[in-house]
């Protein structure tokens, strides 16, 4: 098939990655963004049409005669989005609102995670004030607080602190009418990004993200500053034991519901001591940064790639990667993760390092065009910088020569990305 019409949803450094991908797919001819960023108005065509407006997408869906949607945040998947646009026979990369659940509630994800013998934390449901201080005396510190709502990845309190945690249950349990308690996991993080449809799945390379604000991991969660993959944590016996005990088991489950699963499944690991892979989370859509580092890394069309799994056919299609590296750098406005400064001019933001076997250049996530035309901050991550190289060590120094050369005053950024592998 070519000349695809494709509409990508969401205007982050996510989306931006994969109209990246797209724009180098033969099979596209035209992409449209519903917002989009300053980034995707360069390769395609944004349109003021806000993620979280299902009506609003499907419409303009129809109205473009899009031929693949490809949803990128959570939020409108649960709201059913991909539900409507199939019912009008638009097909979709990402998951019916029953499948979003996996993301959309945690409490449900733990269940059938039980229900399949998938290794994960124990879990505590908590409904009233009486049984806290049983829970928190249940489970050793650090205590695990979740509520049982999309919150971007930020809706999790980890403290040491009885008093704090005890604080973060019962504002969760005010707000919500019920809290989890989850038990703590040490040991390393790693992100697989699985595209599955009821055919089969495609795991991408794995990636690590780096949660915390500051140099260390230190300071409060973000969505993310930045990522790298592949992550040699994950091995490829660490991968084969996740696949086995985490990704097929979830894959028979999903393929096997009245409407199958298609889309991007995000298993969240935790990988101890001994090399045991352990479910943290499952998201339903692509990670935000672990795309911007896992999409350049795939050789194979990307538009017929995430076709094929919209329309339930993904075994009959070859995925090819680069034996290449990626990290990514987000580069944050001031005060980020709380309330971020934003309408500020960035300058320096088209860097970019081609050097044969060495790439680098910048994804865009909250950046904007001003009345005047200049690049302007919109959001919390504005940007990053990625760079792409045959090795880690060289993709990382590119990475931050690119994000050294930008200009936003007041911006921050860490310094010790991909730390844990070099």
């Amino acid at each position: 098939m070519s000349g695809m019409n494709v509409l990508v949803v969401g205007g982050g450094g996510r989306e931006h990655a994969l109209v990246i991908g797209l724009n180098e797919s033969p099979s596209v001819d035209a992409i449209h963004i519903a917002p989009g960023n300053a980034g995707t108005a360069v390769l395609g065509l944004n349109h003021q049409v806000e993620a979280g407006d299902v009506d609003g997408l499907v419409s303009l869906s129809q109205h473009l005669e899009v031929d693949l949607v490809i949803v990128g945040p959570e939020g409108p998947l649960v709201d059913g989005l991909a539900d409507r646009l199939r019912e009008v026979g638009i097909s979709c990369f990402g998951p019916h609102s029953a499948g979003a659940e996996l993301e959309g509630s945690k409490l449900h994800a733990k269940k059938i995670m039980q229900e399949l013998n998938i290794p994960t934390a124990g879990i505590i449901l908590i409904e009233n004030s009486e049984r806290i201080k049983e829970a928190l005396d249940t489970f050793s510190p650090p205590w695990v607080v979740k509520r049982d709502v999309l919150a971007g990845g930020k809706g999790v309190v980890v403290t040491e602190s009885r008093k704090e945690a005890y604080e973060a249950l019962s504002y969760g349990l005010e707000s919500d009418g019920f809290v989890l308690l989850e038990e703590f996991l040490s040991g390393e993080e790693a992100s697989v990004l699985v595209i599955m449809d009821e055919s089969g799945y495609v795991c991408l390379p794995p990636s690590q993200d780096h949660k915390r604000v500051g140099d260390g991991d230190s300071g409060p969660n973000t969505g993310g500053m930045g990522a790298y993959a592949p992550a040699p944590i994950a091995t490829a016996a660490v991968m084969q034991r996740a696949i086995d005990e985490i990704i097929e088991p979830m894959h028979h489950y999903l393929r096997n519901q009245k409407i199958p699963y298609r889309g991007c499944l995000y298993v969240g690991l935790m990988i101890d001591e001994n090399r045991a892979p352990n479910v943290v989370e499952y998201n339903v859509r692509f990670g935000d940064p672990e795309t911007q580092v896992t999409v350049p890394l795939i050789a194979s069309d990307l538009g017929q790639l995430l076709l094929s799994a919209a329309e339930g056919r993904l075994s009959e299609f070859d995925v090819e990667f680069h034996n290449y590296s990626a990290a990514t750098i987000v580069l944050a406005s001031e005060g980020y993760p709380a309330s971020s400064k934003t309408g500020r001019e960035i300058f320096c933001y088209d860097t970019i390092i081609d050097e044969g076997h060495i790439q680098a250049f910048v994804h865009h996530a909250g950046t904007g065009v001003s009345e005047a035309g200049s690049v302007v901050s919109t959001g919390g991550r504005v940007l990053a910088a990625t760079g792409i190289a045959p090795d880690l060590n060289s993709a990382v120094n590119a990475a931050y020569e690119i994000i050294e050369s930008i200009k936003l005053d007041g911006s921050h950024y860490r310094s010790d990305i991909a730390f844990r592998a070099l």
